[in-house]
């Protein structure tokens, strides 16, 4: 029995530390010889990153790069659109989106003449309801991102309903995927997004540095990322300052050397994930989230994520009474080797590949003496 119920924070599987130090020691072994053949196998592996994600998610080749984080990969985007798509416009973003891509936007609006429009949750309510989203989505607003999953409820939206609203409205419209990616499926090919950014971690069990940019082709051939370098050019070694030309494809918004070792470090990760499949691996964790929900109902704790589970990612998160001390619940849980988190209040539970029942059942029976 495993007491692991942090795939909102990192992930793992059945052998990963092993499938890691394999890749990591691989890599060591090519990156330290005393030969050329250091750069082909580092690009090699970094493409392979590239094409498990974009499989994961359809996206259209060449539309898909890496990023070292969710921030870093948005940034990177917004530096790169039209002029026209932000200048003067609305920037709308949900109140439950991560924090991070909020700080950010709100210090870059002046520079790009956007303003940043956050729709509020209603009083009492954990998520941001879509018809909130729309009822304040008119045709100044230039870009929308949207949370595929919030962090803190595991809400998940309907991300193509969203996006169709957003087009009629000539809206550029884009997506954070990260708490939802590999537990819920998620198709560019259906959403319509026009760009994602996320990382690797949680569900897809990676690494931290392993994020990803995804712009829609047609909008990806109009963007100039202010954010370039020598890897922006379709010929990275060609040096000619007064030349500079950004590649056709993703590959503009790279800028200097890539990471490489995130990448390697996160492909076993990947590659688990894709044998699985995400319609097994959010089926095993559904039957361990809707008893952990059963459980928590029949003891009265208050749920802080939809019931349903269509609207549900693949976490469970709780509010704990003010009389409660999280930490305390938190350290506790730890004690009996059972593993989770608290934002606040809430208590964020996330079992998945190492999880089963009976960690379901300990944790809630170590929770009904800790509440008490």
């Amino acid at each position: 029995m495993s007491g692991y119920f942090l795939y909102h924070s990192i992930g793992t599987f059945p052998g990963k530390a092993v499938a890691m130090t394999t890749a990591l020691a691989g890599f060591s072994e090519i990156w330290s010889a005393e030969d050329d053949g250091q750069w082909p196998a580092a690009l090699a592996a970094r493409k392979r990153f590239i094409n498990l994600w974009s499989a994961l998610i359809d996206a259209p080749a060449g539309s898909l790069t890496t990023a070292e984080n969710v921030t870093t990969a948005l940034y990177s985007l917004v530096g790169g659109l039209p002029e026209a798509s932000l200048a003067g416009r609305r920037f709308l973003v949900a109140a439950d989106c991560f924090p991070s891509l909020h700080f950010m936007l709100a210090k870059i609006a002046p520079r790009f003449g956007f303003v940043l429009d956050t729709v509020p949750m209603r009083p009492g309510e954990r998520w941001v309801r879509e018809e909130d989203m729309i009822a304040r989505w008119q045709d100044d607003v230039g870009v929308a991102l949207l949370t595929f999953v919030t962090s803190t409820a595991s809400h998940r939206s309907d991300v193509a309903r969203l996006v169709d609203h957003g087009h009629r409205l000539g809206t550029i419209v884009g997506a954070d995927i990260t708490q939802g990616v590999g537990v819920a499926p998620f198709s560019i090919e259906h959403t319509h997004v026009d760009f994602v950014v996320s990382t690797s971690l949680k569900w897809l069990c990676g690494t931290s540095g392993a994020g990803i940019l995804q712009v829609r082709p047609d909008l990806l051939s109009r963007c100039e990322p202010e954010l370039r370098g020598w890897f922006s050019q379709d010929n990275p070694f060609s040096w000619d300052l007064d030349r500079f030309t950004y590649a056709s494809d993703a590959r503009r918004f790279d800028h200097g050397t890539p990471a490489i070792l995130a990448s390697v470090a996160s492909l076993p990760g990947l590659e688990w994930a894709t044998s699985v499949g995400v319609d097994a691996i959010r089926a095993q964790n559904l039957a361990l989230t809707n008893r952990l929900i059963m459980r928590s109902l029949e003891n009265g704790w208050m749920v802080g994520s939809p019931l349903d589970e269509d609207k549900r990612g693949g976490s469970v998160m709780l509010s704990l009474p003010e009389s409660l001390d999280s930490g305390c619940i938190v350290s506790g849980l730890r004690e009996q080797k059972l593993y989770c988190d608290a934002r606040g209040s809430t208590l964020r539970l996330s079992p998945g590949s190492v999880t089963n029942v009976e960690s379901v059942d300990a944790l809630c029976g170590a929770l009904e003496q800790l509440m008490e």
